[in-house]
């Protein structure tokens, strides 16, 4: 198998921060961006320079929801409208009032190349993009598929919990089960969750739902009645699972994610369908890619999300 063709640099490069970035370029040292999500991200940004000086000729939400005028090749990777309106709601995001965009366009002009968690057998025309738009080497690492971790030992801390769940997956059908996450940021409204809940219901499906309170949000409801309607059928899990060892599990046919990058990564290295059901940041992006692909379907808003689309998709 051939050498990556980063390992051979990995003793002179620093991989940069902001700070780093600067202090490598006096110490004559190396230096590289490692962005850990995909090339589509950062190239829907335009160039360093248009992101440390707000240049960027897009002033509006609705800006953002066609592809960039830089894009050249057909795509229809953008955000829809509600995701923009998030993302110039969102602010800076730190004490300091400076935003994520500045901070990476500071940090590319710093470097002398960008390392991405991507791959050039899929979507290679976004890495040829970024290394046009920053006139910099653009190297894909792969996308970095984590280790399926053991917890079939004894005195594995998460042993109890997944021969929990294995023995319910253990008597479902082969690629029956939908697998539902929605990662460990995302914070679903109310009603959200309740049309989710309702379309799980209403699919007829069997379903593995994880659903954990995110930090500082406020207590999770359901419709009521829900988990008793869907006893036996669906399972709603409360607290940590090991998402890599549900995926990898012969039931599980489907999963409904809120398409972080990882979660992408880990559903796809299983050969399994995608519901996507994107919500804020790269998410959206991601999704758009994904149904460009042929790799799955999405709920066309998630802020007038649906029960009935959410059982035509899981139907399908």
């Amino acid at each position: 198998m051939q050498k990556p063709p980063w390992t051979s640099m990995a003793d002179k490069w620093t991989i940069s921060s902001t700070l780093a970035a600067s202090c490598g370029g006096r110490a004559w040292i190396s230096r590289a961006y490692f962005l850990n999500i995909n090339a589509w991200f950062l190239a829907f940004f335009g160039p360093a320079d248009a992101l440390v000086s707000a240049s960027d000729d897009r002033t509006k939400p609705e800006d953002f929801t066609v592809p960039p005028k830089w894009v050249k090749f057909d795509t229809k990777v953008a955000y829809r409208r509600y995701e923009a309106d998030w993302i110039f709601m969102s602010g800076p995001g730190n004490k300091m009032e400076i935003s994520d965009y500045y901070r990476m366009g500071k940090v590319i002009i710093g470097c002398e190349a960008i390392f991405t968690r991507h791959c050039s057998e899929f979507e290679p025309a976004w890495l040829t993009l970024l290394e046009e738009l920053h006139h910099r080497p653009v190297i894909p690492l792969g996308l970095m598929p984590p280790k399926v971790q053991d917890h079939s030992i004894n005195n594995d801390g998460n042993h109890e919990t997944w021969t929990s769940i294995k023995n319910w997956l253990d008597h479902q059908n082969k690629g029956s089960v939908v697998y539902a996450a929605l990662g460990s940021e995302v914070t679903p409204s109310r009603d959200q969750l309740v049309e989710l809940a309702h379309g799980l219901e209403l699919s007829g499906v069997p379903f593995f739902w994880v659903l954990r309170k995110v930090s500082n949000s406020d207590p999770i409801e359901l419709p009521s009645g829900f988990e008793e309607r869907v006893s036996g059928r669906g399972i709603v899990w409360r607290s940590w699972a090991p998402q890599l060892k549900l995926l990898s599990h012969e039931s599980v046919g489907g999963f409904l994610t809120h398409c972080g990058w990882s979660s992408i990564v880990e559903g796809l290295m299983f050969g399994h369908p995608l519901i996507t059901l994107p919500f804020l940041v790269d998410q959206g992006l991601n999704s758009r890619v994904v149904v460009e692909n042929q790799l799955g379907r999405e709920f066309q808003e998630t802020s007038k999300m649906d029960r009935t689309q959410g059982t035509r998709l899981l139907n399908r």
